[in-house]
C-alpha cells in the first residue's frame, strides 16, 4: 500500500477546504443580503431627502390653473429657484397639455414653452399615477433617480393640471454603497484568511490522530505490531485510536496463533509417515509434504507445485478431478510411481461450510509391505497346499494299491508301507516346521539363553557329521565327502539357545551334504571380529544362481525343486534358520558362485571378556 498521499487528496486539505468554502459561502450570502438591504435603505433615504414639500406642489398646481400664463411661468420659475436641494439635478413643470412651463436648470431654460416628448410624462398625464424609476445615462455614465408626480387642482384627483418631473443624481448614493461594500469585502477577505488559517489548525488537530492511525494500520499491514497510537482524549477519535491499538494487539495475537498453527501443521505434515498432497479447486497442487516427495521420488517440491495431481500421480487416463471429487474412492493403488513402492491413495474433497469445494486432499500410504505379505501369504498357502498334496497323493496311491491286492504280496506290501511311512514322516516334519515358524511369527517361541563356548558347540555338531561320514564309508552306494575346520584358538562365549542354534547348523550342514559332489570338501570356519562371532560353512556343490540368492531364505523355496523333494527336504529349513538367527540378534546370509559352490555365514553378537571377570564372579 502506498503511504504517500498528495496534498489535494489529504483529509487535512479537504477539511480546511470545506471549512473555507463554507465560510466564503456564508460571507457571500450575508454580503449579498447586506448590500441589497443597504442599497434599499440608502435609496429610501435618498428619496425622502429629494421629495418636494406639499406646499410647493400646491403652489405649482395653483400656477398651472392660472389663466395668466406669462405671470404663472414667472412665478413657477421663482418657486423652482427657491428649492435648495443639491441632490436634485433638475425639476420640470409640465401642464396638462404637455407644455413645459418651467425648469430649475439655468442652462436649459430654452425648453420652456416647448411640448415635452417624454413618454413617462405623457403616461402620467393620461393615467394620473405617479411614476419613479432609476435610469442610466450612457452619455455621462451616471445613474439618476426620476420621479414624475401629477399635480391636482384643489386636491381633486380627477382634475390633473400637470406634472412635476424631477431627476436626481444617484452617484453619491452608490458611491456610499460601494465604499461600504468595499469595506465589507475587505473584512470578509480578512475573515476568510483568518478562518482558513484557523481551519488548517483545527483540521491538523483533527487529522493528526487519524494520520497516526493510518501509519499504524500500514505497519500492521506490513506485519509490524510494535507501534501504538497515542490516545489524545475520550472523544470519538480517542476511542477510535484505542480501538486501533486493541485491533493491533488482537491481530498480532491472531497472527501468532495462525503462525503457530501453521508451524504445527507443517511439522505434522513433515513428520507424517504418510504422504499428503493438497490441491486448489482446479486440481493443481498447493501443498506437498516431504514423505510424498520421497514416495514420488522428487527432490524439490517446486517441481510439482502448480501441476495437476492427475499428472503427478499418473492417473489422468483413469480419473478426472470431477470424478475424484464427486465419487467416493475407497482406495486407489498406485504401482507405477516408484519401482520399489506400492502406494494406496485416498482422496477427499475440501469443502467450506456452504458446501463449495475449494480443493482436494490426497493421502498416500505405503502398502508395499502389506502387498508383499499378501503375495507371500498367497504363495505360502499355495506352496503348503502343493507340498502337502504331493505326499498325500503318493500315500493315497500306495494305500489304494494295497487295497487292490498288493497287501497279499508280502514283499510288495512291505515296500509300499515303507513308502507310506516315509511320506508320513515327511508330512510330520513339514507340519512341525510350519508350527515352529508360526510360533516365531507370532512371538510365542521362547529362547532358553545361556552362555555357550561356541567353539566346542560348533565342533560337537561337526563331529556328529564326521561320525555319519565314518558310518557311511562302508556303504559303496553313498557319496564320499570330508569336513575341514578352521577355528580361532581363542574360546568364544556367546549367549544363545543351544538347541535352536544346533538346528540352524544342522540345516546348513544337511544342505551342504546334499548338494556336495562325490569327494567334495565342506569347509567350516569360526572367527572373531570386534563385537561379532562369524561362522561360515562352504560346500563345492552346484551353487545358487544370482537371481535366486535373494529368495534362498524364503519359505518353500528350492533352487532344484525336483532334487530337493526327492531327498526329503521340506523347503523350510533355511527359513527357520533365518528366523532363529534373527531371534538371537544375529544375521545370516549366503554367498554363492554358480558351478563352484555356496558359503553360508552366521554372525552372532559377541562381547569380549577377560578371564579375571569370570574368576571374580566365581568367587
Amino acid at each position: 500500500m502506498n503511504s504517500k498521499i498528495k496534498l489535494y487528496q489529504s483529509i487535512h486539505f479537504k477539511i480546511a477546504l470545506v471549512f473555507a468554502l463554507m465560510l466564503m459561502l456564508t460571507l457571500e450570502v450575508v454580503g449579498a443580503v447586506f448590500v441589497r438591504q443597504l442599497e434599499h435603505q440608502e435609496l429610501a433615504n435618498f428619496k425622502q431627502q429629494i421629495e418636494l414639500p406639499s406646499y410647493i406642489d400646491n403652489s405649482l398646481a395653483a400656477q398651472l390653473s392660472s389663466t395668466d400664463t406669462k405671470a404663472a411661468n414667472k412665478e413657477i420659475k421663482a418657486i423652482l429657484s427657491r428649492v435648495n436641494n443639491t441632490s436634485i439635478t433638475e425639476i420640470r413643470v409640465v401642464d396638462a397639455k404637455g407644455i413645459i412651463r418651467g425648469t430649475s436648470s439655468t442652462s436649459n431654460q430654452g425648453i420652456v414653452g416647448q411640448k415635452t416628448t417624454d413618454t413617462v410624462i405623457k403616461s402620467t398625464l393620461v393615467n394620473n399615477r405617479s411614476h419613479t424609476e432609476n435610469v442610466y445615462d450612457s452619455a455621462n455614465r451616471n445613474r439618476y433617480y426620476v420621479s414624475v408626480v401629477p399635480l391636482l387642482a384643489n386636491g381633486n384627483a380627477n382634475n390633473v393640471v400637470g406634472v412635476v418631473y424631477m431627476r436626481a443624481n444617484l452617484e453619491g448614493v452608490y458611491s456610499t454603497i460601494n465604499s461600504i461594500s468595499l469595506i465589507y469585502l475587505s473584512a470578509a477577505l480578512i475573515t476568510i484568511v483568518l478562518g482558513l488559517g484557523l481551519a488548517i489548525l483545527i483540521s491538523r488537530e483533527i487529522t493528526r490522530p487519524i494520520e497516526e492511525m493510518r501509519k499504524q494500520t500500514l505497519r500492521i499491514a506490513r506485519g509490524d505490531f510494535s507501534g501504538q497510537v497515542k490516545v489524545m482524549g475520550n472523544d470519538e477519535l480517542g476511542q477510535l485510536a484505542g480501538a486501533v491499538n486493541n485491533l493491533s494487539i488482537r491481530v498480532e495475537e491472531s497472527q501468532e496463533s495462525s503462525e503457530a498453527e501453521r508451524h504445527r501443521l507443517d511439522s505434522v505434515l513433515s513428520h507424517m509417515s504418510d504422504g499428503v498432497l493438497a490441491t486448489d479447486r482446479r486440481g493443481n497442487l498447493t501443498i506437498v509434504n516431504n514423505t510424498a516427495l520421497q514416495f514420488l521420488n522428487i527432490d524439490d517440491e517446486d517441481q510439482v507445485l502448480g501441476k495437476s495431481i492427475l499428472d503427478v500421480l499418473k492417473i489422468r487416463r483413469q480419473f478426472s478431478i470431477r470424478h475424484l471429487v464427486d465419487e467416493d474412492q475407497d482406495q486407489v493403488l498406485l504401482d507405477n510411481l516408484n519401482e520399489d513402492l506400492i502406494l494406496s491413495a485416498y482422496f477427499s474433497p475440501i469443502k467450506r461450510e456452504s458446501g463449495f469445494v475449494s480443493g482436494l486432499v490426497c493421502v498416500l500410504h505405503d502398502v508395499t509391505s502389506q502387498q508383499k505379505e499378501e503375495r507371500e501369504r498367497k504363495e505360502f498357502v499355495s506352496n503348503v497346499s502343493h507340498e502337502l498334496r504331493t505326499p498325500l497323493t503318493s500315500v493315497k496311491s500306495y494305500v489304494e494299491a494295497l487295497s487292490d491286492g498288493a497287501i497279499n504280496d508280502p514283499e510288495l506290501a512291505h515296500r509300499f508301507l515303507g513308502v507310506v511311512s516315509d511320506e508320513t514322516e515327511r508330512m510330520i516334519r513339514m507340519i512341525n516346521d510350519l508350527l515352529s515358524l508360526s510360533r516365531m511369527d507370532s512371538g510365542t517361541a521362547k529362547l532358553n539363553l545361556e552362555y555357550v563356548n561356541i567353539n566346542e558347540l560348533f565342533n560337537y555338531i561337526l563331529n556328529r557329521f564326521d561320525m555319519i561320514i565314518k558310518n557311511e564309508a562302508d556303504n559303496p552306494g553313498q557319496k564320499k565327502y570330508s569336513i575341514v575346520r578352521f577355528f580361532t584358538k581363542k574360546d568364544l562365549w556367546v549367549e544363545i539357545d543351544t538347541d535352536k542354534f544346533t538346528q540352524v547348523v544342522d540345516n546348513i550342514m544337511n544342505n551342504a551334504v546334499k548338494y556336495s559332489p562325490d569327494g567334495g570338501v565342506i569347509t567350516a570356519r569360526l572367527l572373531e571380529t570386534h563385537n561379532h562371532v562369524i561362522l561360515s560353512i562352504s560346500d563345492q556343490g552346484l551353487g545358487i544362481p544370482r537371481k535366486d540368492l535373494s529368495h534362498v531364505f524364503d519359505r518353500f523355496f528350492r533352487v532344484d525343486k525336483a532334487r530337493s523333494r526327492k531327498q526329503g527336504g521340506t523347503g523350510l529349513g533355511l527359513a527357520i534358520s533365518k528366523e532363529v538367527v534373527n531371534m538371537l540378534g544375529g544375521q545370516i546370509w549366503v554367498d554363492s558362485v554358480e558351478g563352484k559352490g555356496s558359503t553360508f555365514y552366521i554372525s552372532l553378537p559377541y562381547v569380549p571378556y577377560e578371564e579375571e571377570e569370570w574368576d571374580d564372579q566365581a568367587d
